[in-house]
């Protein structure tokens, strides 16, 4: 793949910063953003990659992202929208604005974000956009209305600007990992060795950017492959 110009939303920790570490080396230069100053400069410091503090759900600071990717990079190849919340709670107990404020990080701002980057893409007549939906928005589970409904709607949105921007060389692909070991969303519990580490998913989106331009994937699910193994695993 020649080397292409990397937007990552969420890239101070788990899949994100493992993406921005993946594309690097790859050569790739890359814009990442996050809402936590010590991890940004860490990923920054460690990769090379330029670090900004910005949060997708706010149309602001989408608007900035793009200018100092016009400044630094001159444009954009590639927009993995990877900046997501978390809320789970049983219905009967939903609080509808915590809902809110959750769809306005999982959907309303990734829409905002790539509205503002796709035209960029359409002028050059090329582009990938990575979504980074879930298995759970793929079913339904127990507490999960809220977060699951974020990530069917991500499927959803990412079908839509595939009908819209196939005809203009822009590769629009859903990614729907299975339970990461992450710190992300403070849940603990996630440290079993047989899960899924970050680098699989970065390591995933990397090969479905690597397809030659004429072929892409439209969605696909990462699962682990024994999760429920007792022991050590293997990163």
């Amino acid at each position: 793949m020649e080397p292409k110009r990397f937007l990552i939303t969420g890239g101070s920790q788990g899949i994100g910063a493992a993406l921005v570490r993946l594309a690097r080396a790859a050569g790739h230069t890359v814009v990442f953003t996050g809402r936590h100053d010590e991890s940004l400069t860490q990923v920054a410091t460690e990769t090379g990659a330029f670090g900004l503090r910005a949060d997708s759900g706010i149309d602001t600071e989408n608007e900035m992202t793009v200018d100092v990717c016009r400044q630094r990079m001159g444009g954009i190849d590639v927009l993995v929208n990877n900046a997501a919340s978390w809320y789970d709670a049983a219905i009967g107990e939903l609080d509808i604005d915590a809902m809110r404020r959750l769809f306005e990080a999982n959907v309303f701002g990734i829409v905002d974000l790539t509205n503002k980057v796709v035209p960029l893409m359409k002028a050059q007549e090329r582009g990938d956009i990575i979504n980074l939906s879930s298995t759970s928005g793929t079913k339904g589970r127990k507490l999960g209305t809220a977060y699951s409904a974020s990530k069917w709607a991500v499927r959803g949105i990412t079908q839509c600007w595939q009908a819209e921007l196939r005809p203009h060389s822009i590769r629009v692909m859903s990614i729907c990992p299975s339970e990461v070991q992450t710190r992300w969303g403070g849940r603990e519990g996630r440290d079993n060795p047989n899960k899924l580490y970050a680098v699989d998913i970065a390591e995933t989106i990397m090969a479905a950017l690597a397809m030659h331009p004429r072929a892409f994937w439209p969605e696909l699910s990462v699962f682990a492959t024994n999760p429920w193994k007792e022991g050590p695993g293997q990163e």
